[in-house]
């Protein structure tokens, strides 16, 4: 039992809490273990109708993963980076496939790994401060954690925005595209779960929703998201950044400069990924998720992202590329790779 997550039964409720709130409930392998034992255990006892997941604090349900054991492990060359991948990705697949309702309260940060223990399940609950997004090319990376699956599924050129640029989605538009399928005020959260402890629920989404129903209210206003986001549904990383040069509008020629500044490599291997992952199954892209982050760990701009944003936080990385248009096809092949050792399963 790690003491990095707090975990307790409520009537028939079996409720976890990542407790790391000065990392941003940041996952560790320790926490993805201890989640993985209670989801098994509780998935087959007949007592349980319902998980509950949520973060300590009040700033992030969970901003991401332990990013700095990969850098390390990967410039090492030991097996900590796959391990830890390896049951993170069974972890998002386990969820995906969860029999009984699983439920996140997903208020403040949710990032990377957040996205990972949030979005695959069927009930996404937003509040007041839910702040969404997977900013993963602005560290040499790309989306995982179940990302080449989701994203797509939002609508090509929501996903590539979301996973191209990492830009950040507010209660009111998470729940608009589907991030969230519920806003319940952050004030309410607490009685919320008392009411799921109090209630007899029994493993059907029925129960959860019936108690869930007294609590929902209509998510917040939030700006609306431009038209110009279909510029994102192009064919390629050029054409969509030439879609939104020829736009013009403020937010087209915002999106066009974060675009730049993200790792070219990184966004080729995402858009590729995405468009990938839209025909996969859930395990299918989990599967290429492992490859591509095995083979991340042999390039130049995931320790360069990592050291520019982590590390000694300069902000000013030095990627292998200038631009997407100078990453070549072959370069972005030997990426999808077979890189994990057959069986390739995820756990260790």
């Amino acid at each position: 039992m790690t003491d990095q997550i707090k975990s307790r039964i409520i009537g028939n409720l079996g409720h976890i809490t990542l407790s790391r709130p000065k990392a941003l409930n940041a996952l560790t392998y320790e926490m993805c273990e201890e989640i993985t034992k209670l989801l098994v255990a509780w998935e087959n006892d007949p007592k349980i109708g319902a998980v509950l997941i949520d973060g300590e604090g009040e700033r992030a349900f969970c901003a991401g993963g332990d990013v700095i054991l990969l850098h390390d492990s990967g410039k090492a060359g030991d097996k900590r980076a796959e391990n830890f991948w390896r049951l993170e990705y069974s972890l998002n697949e386990l969820i995906h496939r969860y029999s009984k309702p699983y439920i996140t309260l997903i208020d403040g940060f949710v990032m990377g790994g957040g996205v990972g223990l949030s979005v695959h399940g069927r009930i996404r609950v937003a509040g007041d401060a839910t702040m969404f997004a997977m900013p993963e090319t602005g560290i040499g990376y790309f989306p995982d954690v179940g990302g080449t699956f989701f994203l797509p599924r939002l609508g090509m050129g929501i996903g590539q925005w979301l996973g191209l640029t990492g830009a950040r989605l507010d209660a009111g538009q998470a729940c608009e595209l589907g991030v969230a399928n519920a806003y319940v005020p952050s004030a309410q959260h607490g009685t919320l779960i008392e009411a799921l402890g109090k209630a007899e629920l029994d493993g059907s989404d029925g129960a959860v929703s019936s108690v869930l129903a007294r609590f929902v209210k209509p998510a917040p206003q939030s700006e609306p998201i431009p038209a110009a986001v279909k510029a994102f549904s192009e064919k390629s990383v050029s054409a969509i950044l030439k879609a939104l040069n020829s736009d013009g509008s403020e937010w087209a020629t915002k999106q066009a400069k974060t675009l730049r500044r993200k790792s070219p490599l990184a966004v080729s291997a995402t858009f590729e990924a995405l468009k990938r992952g839209a025909n996969m199954t859930f395990k299918e892209a989990m599967m290429q998720e492992l490859d591509l982050s095995l083979n991340f760990l042999k390039t130049q701009d995931f320790y360069e992202g990592i050291r520019a944003q982590l590390i000694d936080k300069d902000r000013n990385p030095k990627w292998s590329h200038d631009s997407a248009r100078a990453v070549t096809d072959a370069q972005i092949k030997r990426l999808f790779k077979r890189a994990a050792k057959p069986p390739q399963e995820f756990l260790p």
